[in-house]
C-alpha cells in the first residue's frame, strides 16, 4: 500500500473522520499507572558500587497504562471515562489529580488499600534510560472491586460509543472480569478494542479488534513471526479462533498488518521519520484506531490514521500523546 496515494485519494474522508472525534465518548477499562521520570546527568561512578550516579535535575509524573490511553482520547478531542483501581496512597492521589487535570472522567476509579498504585520510575541520564524500578501488585483485584467496576460500566453503558480494554497485566483485567463484562458489551453491539496481554488473549472473543505487537502475537502463538508469511498465517488463525471482526498487529519499524473478517490482510508501512522511544506507542495506536472506528471509519482507514499517530509519538521521549492538531498536520504532509 502506498500511504501517500491513499491520503491523496481519501483526504476528504479522513478529514471528516477527524472532525467527528470531538463527539466521541470512550470508556477505557484497565490498569491505571503513574510513570515517574527522573532526568539528569551522569559524570561519575558511585564509590559504594560500580554504578553511575545520576544528578537529578528534573522530575516528571505522567499518566501511564490505561490512563495514558484515556489521556490520548482527550488530546484527540474526545471524551474519556476511565475504569480501574488505584492504591490508597500518595501516588494514587497524584493519579486522580492528573486525571482531573486532563479532564478524564474518573468516577469509575476505585481504591484498594491492599495494593499500591502501579508506579514505574525511569531514570534518564543524557536522554538515555539507564534504569527502571516498578512498584506494583499483579494479582487479580478482589471480587468486590470487580463487581463495582462492572456495575459502574453497565449502569452507564449507553453513554459510550466505544470501549477500550487496556490490559497491562496488573490485576484489573482477568478471565473472570472478561467472562462477565464482554458478553454484555457484545450483545449491545458495542465497539470493543483490546490492547492485550498474552495471559488473557483467548478470553477476548468476539471483540471488534485486538492490537498486539509482534512479540505478543508470537507469544500467544508459541512460535516466531519474523516473516510476513508467518504473520499472515498466525493472524488469520487468531481471527478464526476468536471470531474477531479485525486484528491489527503493530510491527515497529515494519509498520502494521491489518486483518479483517472478510478474509483480507493489508500491510501498512510506517511513516515514522525516526524512532526515538516506543514507550506508549501502543496506547496511541489503540486510542486513534478506536476513535476513528467510532467516528464511522472503516477498518483500513482507522488503521492508517492510527499509523500516522504512531509515527509521531515514537519520535518523542517517554510516555507521550499526540493531539488532534498534530495528527492533522502529520496526515496533511502526505497529501
Amino acid at each position: 500500500m502506498v500511504i501517500k496515494q491513499y491520503v491523496k485519494d481519501n483526504i476528504a474522508h479522513v478529514q471528516e473522520t477527524l472532525k467527528k472525534f470531538k463527539k466521541i465518548n470512550v470508556a477505557v477499562i484497565g490498569d491505571i499507572m503513574v510513570d515517574d521520570y527522573l532526568f539528569g546527568g551522569c559524570s561519575r561512578l558511585s564509590p559504594e558500587a560500580p554504578v553511575p550516579v545520576v544528578e537529578v535535575a528534573k522530575r516528571e509524573y505522567r499518566l501511564g497504562g490505561a490512563s495514558n490511553v484515556a489521556k490520548n482520547i482527550v488530546a484527540l478531542g474526545g471524551h474519556a471515562h476511565i475504569f480501574g483501581v488505584i492504591g490508597n496512597d500518595g501516588v494514587g492521589r497524584l493519579a486522580l489529580d492528573e486525571l482531573e487535570k486532563h479532564k478524564i472522567n474518573n468516577l469509575g476509579v476505585f481504591s484498594d488499600s491492599e495494593r499500591p498504585t502501579t508506579q514505574k520510575t525511569r531514570i534518564i541520564a543524557h536522554n538515555q534510560q539507564i534504569a527502571r524500578t516498578d512498584i506494583e501488585r499483579r494479582h487479580p483485584i478482589n471480587n468486590v472491586l470487580r463487581t463495582k467496576i462492572i456495575k459502574k460500566i453497565i449502569d452507564n453503558v449507553n453513554e459510550y460509543d466505544a470501549f477500550i480494554i487496556s490490559d497491562y497485566a496488573k490485576g484489573v483485567i482477568s478471565k473472570d472480569f472478561l467472562d462477565e463484562i464482554l458478553p454484555q458489551l457484545v450483545k449491545r453491539k458495542k465497539i470493543i478494542t483490546v490492547d492485550p496481554k498474552t495471559a488473557n488473549f483467548y478470553h477476548y472473543r468476539e471483540v471488534t479488534s485486538i492490537t498486539p505487537n509482534r512479540k505478543e502475537l508470537a507469544d500467544v502463538l508459541g512460535k516466531t513471526v519474523e516473516t510476513n508469511e508467518k504473520i499472515i498465517t498466525g493472524g488469520r488463525a487468531l481471527m478464526n479462533d476468536l471470531s474477531l471482526k479485525s486484528l491489527l498487529v503493530t510491527l515497529g519499524e515494519g509498520g502494521m498488518c491489518l486483518f479483517t473478517n472478510d478474509g483480507q490482510e493489508v500491510f501498512i508501512p510506517t511513516v515514522a521519520r525516526s524512532v526515538y522511544d516506543v514507550t506508549g506507542a501502543g496506547d496511541t495506536v489503540i486510542s486513534v484506531f478506536t476513535m476513528a472506528l467510532a467516528a464511522g471509519a472503516d477498518f483500513k482507514s482507522a488503521a492508517i490514521i492510527s499509523n500516522f499517530a504512531a509515527g509521531e509519538v515514537v519520535g518523542m521521549l517517554g510516555t507521550s500523546t499526540i493531539d488532534i492538531n498534530q495528527l492533522k498536520h502529520a496526515i496533511q504532509k502526505f497529501k
